[in-house]
């Protein structure tokens, strides 16, 4: 991998150009970072509004109608369906793991078949995701496995 940087005192904004034989794994996980960089979520927790970073996001989860996003260091709730989030999120790196789940892929630490064709991710902060039988085979060919 080549990587060039072009400084230009008159340039408005700042651009990134990609050049490349084919869209490999490693390319489109560039993509990824790069279109994480400046997304922000607005969550809630304890009747205050907090913004963060989709960076920081590990896991999102649907329950009772709810919508909860799991960090590192905290959870939060969110007035935005799950539907909602994936269709924001597809781009930055998520993945539908279940009906009611959706996963960050930069923080899945390890990987196990599991009974039925099903897929138990172990994520960073040891939290373990059931990938369905439905989302595994894509799963599989989002991480190259």
């Amino acid at each position: 991998m080549k990587i060039s940087i072009n400084i230009n005192d008159e340039a408005k904004d700042t651009e990134i150009a990609i050049s490349c034989s084919q869209l490999t794994p490693e390319v489109e996980k560039i993509i990824t970072t790069l279109r994480m960089l400046n997304q922000q979520l607005v969550v809630m927790k304890d009747s205050e509004n907090f913004i963060i970073d989709v960076s920081d996001i590990i896991f999102i989860e649907a329950v009772d109608r709810k919508t909860f996003v799991y960090t590192s260091k905290d959870f939060y709730e969110s007035k935005l369906k799950l539907y909602e989030m994936e269709e924001r999120l597809c781009e930055s790196g998520f993945f539908r793991a279940s009906k009611s789940v959706l996963v960050q892929l930069r923080h899945v630490k390890s990987l196990k078949n599991d009974i039925d064709r099903k897929i138990r991710l172990t994520l960073e902060n040891g939290e373990q995701i059931i990938v369905s039988r439905q989302y595994a085979e894509e799963l599989k060919k989002r991480l190259g496995v």
